[in-house]
């Protein structure tokens, strides 16, 4: 039997999204609590090191979640390890986020920042060769491909990157995109480009991951789109960065959102669930930062606070999203 826990504000997520905004409702002195069910720091733990944080020329991903986790622990956000498998609106329009061990976080407002999960191929061999040639994650597994042969399946800003990233270790990386060209922001082209260790396999699509009888990956078999020809790569590893899905299946009420899934919000991040407010990277946007997570935190932060003053003397939020009250 779970407890129940009373809050001003519930946090979902410990990204630096959920941690920007625990900052910020805390310099507001609303309780708040932050549930998280990893380590705090979300895709900066993935990431190993940014170049595009506004101050810091360059800077490592795990060192910047520790500062952001600090920071928001220094005005007074609780940092819970939780899997949460809810978030529903009661009766009385106050929220009920409930753990997978039953504790139930009760607050009038929620802020999720739940960020997303690596989508999957789905091909034959992936799930069988999943931690054993098969990875989703570059810094967390790339020191294991040290003079090896590997493929990246991608051609986002996410494939680019790593695919450069990855060379630190491997001999070699395929890099096997579905299209003639890359998605990619430009400057990341051109490191790839420029790295003699890089080769790209355009207009192919990755079918199979093949193993040996020691349960390893040894190959991945990739097809033409345009001739249908396929092919094996002598691969034995394939990292697979093509996209993200939000982590928006613990809201256990519909919500406006894009055709992707994403969760469409006003002004303000608030979703169009009263009371429910949503940041970072499972928003709809244009495109998915550090820095326009922690904007979009900031919003919601400062939204939440003057939500429950207006719920607390009866008013609206003027719906202009200027910040202020409607009369």
């Amino acid at each position: 039997m779970g407890t129940t826990h009373q809050y001003e504000v519930v946090i979902v997520g410990a990204g630096p999204a959920g941690m920007c905004a625990a900052l910020y409702t805390g310099r507001s002195m609303l309780r708040t609590v932050v549930l998280e069910r990893g380590m705090p720091g979300g895709e900066l733990l993935n990431t190993e090191k940014l170049d595009d944080w506004i101050g810091e020329q360059s800077i490592l991903g795990w060192e910047l979640a520790k500062k952001f986790e600090d920071h928001a622990r220094l005005f007074g956000a609780e940092f819970v390890t939780a899997n949460v498998t809810t978030v529903s609106r009661l009766d009385d329009g106050t929220f009920a986020t409930v753990t997978d061990t039953g504790d139930v976080y009760r607050s009038p407002a929620v802020i999720v920042t739940a960020g997303g999960t690596p989508i999957k191929l789905g091909i034959p061999g992936e799930q069988e060769f999943a931690g054993k040639g098969v990875s989703y994650c570059a810094i967390c597994d790339g020191a294991f491909f040290r003079n090896q042969t590997i493929a990246v399946v991608g051609g986002g800003d996410a494939a680019v990157e790593e695919a450069d990233f990855l060379t630190r270790y491997a001999a070699k990386v395929y890099v096997v995109h579905r299209r003639d060209s890359f998605r990619a922001s430009k400057i990341l082209q051109e490191r790839l480009f420029a790295n003699p260790k890089i080769e790209v396999v355009w207009n192919s699509v990755a079918e199979e991951v093949l193993g040996d009888e020691q349960g390893l990956m040894k190959g991945l078999v990739i097809r033409n789109v345009e001739t249908n020809a396929t092919s094996t790569l002598d691969a034995t590893g394939c990292f697979i960065f093509i996209g993200f899905r939000p982590n928006t299946g613990i809201i256990d009420e519909h919500f406006d959102h894009d055709p992707m899934g994403y969760i469409v919000t006003d002004a303000m991040m608030q979703t169009s669930i009263p009371g429910l407010f949503a940041a970072g990277d499972l928003r709809s946007q244009l495109t998915r930062q550090v820095t326009t997570a922690v904007g979009d935190a900031t919003t919601a932060a400062i939204a939440v606070e003057k939500f429950l003053k207006a719920r607390s003397e009866g008013t609206e939020i003027d719906p202009r999203g200027s910040g202020g009250y409607a009369v």
